[in-house]
């Protein structure tokens, strides 16, 4: 069964159920499970963001224009 299919499913039986205790168990799995972009970033990626974040706080910035001169 493929991934689409599979997702119908799970819908059709989460929509037979009446048992609202077990309906908001569910609903807070599925909200627990959603990705935080944060984790998936490597350790590198990381400590970048909070190099930029650092500097920024320290009023080192670059205008957008400057940048895309810088860049191209």
């Amino acid at each position: 069964m493929d991934i689409q299919s599979t997702k119908i499913e799970l819908v059709k039986t989460i929509l037979s159920i009446e048992n609202n205790d077990f309906i908001q168990k569910v609903a807070e799995f599925i909200k627990n499970e959603k990705a935080d972009f944060w984790t998936e970033l490597s350790v590198a990626e990381q400590n970048e963001i909070r190099e930029g974040i650092n500097e920024l706080d320290k009023g080192k910035r670059v205008s957008y224009d400057s940048f895309l001169k810088k860049i191209s």
